[in-house]
């Protein structure tokens, strides 16, 4: 028994440089597997569907579609396009409830220009911070997509990340401007 695992010198190099190869091939495999992959190109709906996926989490096509202020586009047209990004590796199917199918976005959200702080960018100031009229553009913009303040905070009174102590912050400061 022990002479058939015997091999001789070269058929054991062979064997070896076999398995060293095949071992480096599925190393290589599973590191681009886990690369990041690059995001696909969105255009503007697929990216106002993709804004309305990060806000919401998980969320059936109905969800997506009543994260959108009035006037809304069709559900047809947001589910085509939540279609196509799942096509896109964009987002992904987590479940079904019964005909509705639950996803989630894939891509993460991209880094705003305030978190960034590129220096060469028109919308930051000499010192690296976002100047004022690129800050207050992004608030406009922050505010429609929400469909307006009130909105806005209520969502984010429901998903706890404004508190009570912050309202009550944000009162001051309120009563402060006023007064001033």
């Amino acid at each position: 028994m022990r002479e058939a695992f015997n091999l001789d010198a070269n058929r054991s190099a062979l064997l070896e440089d076999q398995l060293l190869k095949r071992l480096e091939g599925e190393h290589a495999r599973s590191q681009t597997a886990s690369t990041p992959a690059q995001q696909p190109k969105l255009t503007k709906l697929e990216r106002r569907v993709m804004e309305a996926s990060w806000a919401c989490g998980r969320a059936s096509i109905r969800e997506i579609l009543e994260a959108f202020p009035e006037p809304r586009p069709a559900y047809t047209t947001i589910q085509t396009i939540v279609y196509r990004l799942e096509e896109k590796n964009a987002v992904r199917r987590v479940r079904k409830v019964s005909n509705a199918h639950i996803f989630e976005p894939i891509l993460p959200p991209p880094p705003s220009p305030i978190e960034s702080n590129y220096d060469a960018s028109p919308l930051a100031s000499h010192d690296g911070t976002p100047a004022d009229g690129a800050r207050l553009r992004l608030l406009d913009e922050i505010l429609s997509f929400f469909g307006g303040p009130k909105p806005m905070l209520t969502q984010l009174i429901e998903c706890g990340k404004l508190t009570l102590e912050d309202v009550r912050g944000l009162e001051r400061t309120f009563e402060q401007r006023a007064g001033s």
